[in-house]
């Protein structure tokens, strides 16, 4: 065989990093149950240190004194570093392994929410700035994980990831203000509770760190490293899916972002407001646990995207027309439509990869465009808002964005694999 027939087969066997060669049919057994068990946890943390200040964002500003765009910076700065930093999360997988990655991420989070706590506006921003790096590497590490462990079960397994980042969401949204007057704690410790449901990612994740992976990197790695995958950026695959990515995640965080003060524009409370956001969290669960099922066993998976571009619509449009009047319908029409859209985007970095590492790449490029795009949604809605001083134009404009997230989305779901220019994908 020659070297560069063993470079590729070594290659096309590895993942970002493959600390112990995984059976190809994937993990089993106990340590397959230890592992969702892990994977959920992780990703049941990856929503809540953001989410959480939406429902507060009103108290920060008051007593703060942050200007509204300062507001929309606290809310876009997470998403930026998604985008910014999801590059350096292979090579940073590549050193120390993923399961290493991944408890890296628990305690950056960790220590983020808990800077938060300190009283000034910088420690805030700081805070805010070590959550959305920690988040950054997880979101690309996980879909790899999944890949490599669960080759034959990616579809349910990345409906299962996608229902607890909507479960984490769910929890921040409505539980952060009853939280905070349940402890009489100020807004400040009300966000730094949240390090609580990080310590117990973090004892859920120990066991993978004492399984046995070695931490240097093996043969495969190596050849993987010498190498890697190319050529993706040219490929009109990857940045169909790509742009799904960052659509769906600039309706999803616009919305996040700003929903609470839509309805309070309208007289609801700040508590009600936040209720609403974790009522269409938790119908997001259900489109984010059977999206990528759905994706995984029909044929044509653009029609799952078509679904979810629909739903999204009806629901934003109700809330230009009768946000109040109409809100529960609305958000179970929004809340469904971006489970499905958001677990169709996680499911298109596994279903279009021929292999655990070009899921990873793929990933890792899916979230470098898509969140830095995503980033420029709370800020331009903010910016029509204060322009119009009206939520009904800004509401119209993210409703009308949802058309070219659909194209791209039936484009993406096309049964093909990126690598077409990757040498070393065959």
């Amino acid at each position: 065989m020659s070297q560069r027939s063993q470079l590729q087969a070594a290659g096309d066997r590895a993942i970002t990093v493959p600390d112990r060669p995984t059976p190809p049919h994937g993990v089993t057994g106990a340590r397959a149950a230890w592992l969702v068990a892990g994977v959920l946890l992780v990703a049941l943390n990856l929503r809540p240190a953001i989410v959480a200040v939406s429902p507060l964002l009103d108290t920060i500003r008051a007593t703060t004194g942050l200007s509204g765009t300062a507001a929309g910076l606290l809310t876009t700065l997470p998403v930026a570093c998604f985008g910014l930093f999801a590059p350096f999360a292979p090579k940073l997988a590549r050193k120390v392994g993923m399961e290493a990655g991944l408890a890296g991420v628990l305690v950056l989070l960790l220590a983020g929410v808990l800077v938060r706590l300190a009283d000034s506006a910088v420690a805030l921003f700081a805070g805010t700035f070590l959550i959305g790096v920690a988040i950054a590497v997880g979101n690309v590490l996980l879909p790899g994980l999944i890949k490599r462990d669960f080759p034959h079960r990616g579809g349910p397994m990345t409906g299962l990831y996608s229902m607890a980042l909507f479960a984490g969401a769910a929890l921040a949204a409505g539980g952060t203000v009853p939280l905070g007057h349940a402890t009489g704690l100020g807004w400040r410790a009300t966000l730094a509770l949240w390090a609580v449901l990080v310590g117990v990612g973090v004892l859920a994740w120990l066991p993978q760190l004492a399984g046995g992976r070695a931490t240097r990197p093996s043969a495969a790695s190596a050849a993987a490293a010498a190498h890697p995958v190319r050529g993706l950026w040219r490929e009109a695959l990857a940045w169909q899916v790509a742009l799904f990515m960052g659509l769906q995640s600039l309706n999803y965080y616009t919305a996040t972002a700003w929903l609470p003060a839509v309805f309070g524009a309208h007289g609801m409370s700040d508590g009600q407001a936040g209720w609403m956001l974790s009522f269409s969290s938790l119908l997001g669960i259900a489109g984010a646990l059977f999206g990528p099922v759905l994706a995984g066993r029909i044929r044509r998976q653009g029609m799952v995207a078509v679904c979810a571009g629909v739903l999204c619509a009806a629901g934003i449009g109700g809330m230009a027309v009768a946000p109040v009047g109409g809100a529960y319908l609305w958000m179970v029409l929004l809340g469904l439509g971006q489970g499905l859209a958001i677990s169709l985007s996680l499911a298109y970095l596994v279903l279009r990869a021929p292999d655990a590492r070009h899921a990873a790449q793929l990933s890792s490029m899916a979230q470098c465009v898509g969140y830095l795009l995503a980033a420029v949604g709370p800020l331009v809605l903010g910016a029509l808002h204060d322009a119009t001083h009206d939520w009904t134009v800004a509401l119209v404009v993210l409703g009308a964005l949802l058309v070219p997230q659909t194209v791209v989305g039936v484009l993406a779901g096309r049964r093909r694999h990126v690598g077409r220019h990757d040498p070393g994908a065959g």
